[in-house]
């Protein structure tokens, strides 16, 4: 019985040296390693940057009124189409004490020197007819009667200007205001009841309605210093609009400023390009936008995965695949990148198999 449990023990004894010997002598095995393989392929490689901006009306225009005073009627609202000459609002005008003062006393006195020119008109016209005084004489007269007469209407004319905005006599108006371009009205930032200043040489006065021309609209942004100097006029941008989900259109680069201006530390220049619209599409003003912007491109061009590639001593190389695992270091000649993708100038052919990196 002692001699079996013995060989029990021994025989558990074996087994347990066996098995870690077994497991220490897999631990040192190396497993055999398996590279992934990529091919050379055929793509079109666009190298691109990107401006942000929005989308404005080239012209926008903002009509102001003429005269001080109250908006007594409003005859437009935003998104109305108007033409040009249109009335857009009327001014009730609240004349000035002083100037109303001044101009009713002005009325008063070209009266009385009419009435006074008139009496000694009709007197020199009987001395006249008498043969009394000459026909010379009569007409000088007859002239100081005519600019009483134009003294007169004058005062009264602006007497109506002041307190009506109007003048009858002389037909006109200047508490309308009416549209001076032909398009939508963008904005009415006043209200009915409202008091606006006029607009003149030291005040611009206050806006009444913003109108634009929507069909001729443009991108404005700005792009990096860095990206600035591969830019040229003419170049064709591709706008995504922020609003408008997989909706492209296209527009054309017009001006590139001289001037940058600085922003968070960083060098940005303006540019604005022209939006290309088809007749059935419509941009609001001040959409955001981003605009592709193609520098340069490359179609069906022989190209791998940029990551595969291999850069040492100023030059690119790829682990060309030769069969079961093994590879062979290959220099190339590379054109275009697009960052993902890079253009195969020599070195590859279309389908040879490279190591995946």
């Amino acid at each position: 019985m002692k001699r079996v449990f013995i060989v029990i023990t021994i025989i558990i004894l074996f087994a347990l040296f066996g098995g870690t010997g077994y497991f220490l002598y897999q631990k040192s095995e190396e497993p055999e390693v398996v590279y992934e393989i990529d091919s050379v392929f055929v793509a079109d490689i666009v190298k691109k940057t990107v401006a942000t901006g929005s989308i404005i009306p080239r012209r926008e225009i903002e009509m102001k009124s003429q005269v001080s005073g109250v908006v007594d009627k409003l005859f437009v609202e935003a998104g109305d189409k108007v033409k040009m000459g249109q009335l857009v609002a009327r001014i009730k005008i609240i004349p000035d004490v002083v100037m109303l003062n001044q101009a009713e006393s002005n009325v008063k006195t070209a009266k009385i020197n009419f009435q006074n020119a008139q009496i000694e008109l009709d007197r020199q016209k009987k001395l006249f007819e008498d043969n009394v005084i000459s026909e010379v004489e009569y007409n000088q007269f007859f002239l100081d009667f005519k600019l009483t007469q134009q003294a007169l209407d004058a005062a009264e004319n602006n007497l109506e200007l002041i307190k009506e905005g109007a003048s009858k006599k002389s037909g006109t108006v200047s508490n309308l205001v009416t549209s001076t371009v032909e398009g939508m009205v963008l904005d009415v930032p006043v209200k009915e009841g409202s008091f606006v200043i006029e607009t003149n040489t030291f005040n611009e006065g206050t806006s009444i309605a913003t109108i634009a021309d929507m069909n001729e609209m443009i991108f404005e942004g700005k792009i990096d210093e860095s990206e600035v100097g591969k830019l040229k006029e003419n170049m064709e941008l591709i706008l995504n609009v922020g609003a408008l989900e997989n909706v492209n259109f296209a527009a054309f680069l017009e001006y590139i400023s001289p001037k940058g201006v600085e922003e968070n530390g960083a060098i940005q220049f303006p540019i604005r390009a022209k939006v290309s619209l088809k007749s059935d599409q419509f941009l609001r003003s001040g959409y955001s936008a981003n605009a592709d912007i193609v520098l340069d491109k490359r179609d069906s061009a022989l190209a791998i995965n940029e990551a595969n590639l291999i850069f040492e001593d100023n030059k690119y190389y790829v682990d060309v695949h030769k069969g079961n695992q093994v590879f062979e270091k290959k220099e190339i000649q590379t054109g275009l990148s697009d960052g993902i993708n890079i253009e195969i100038v020599s070195g590859l052919e279309k389908g040879e198999q490279i190591k995946k990196m």
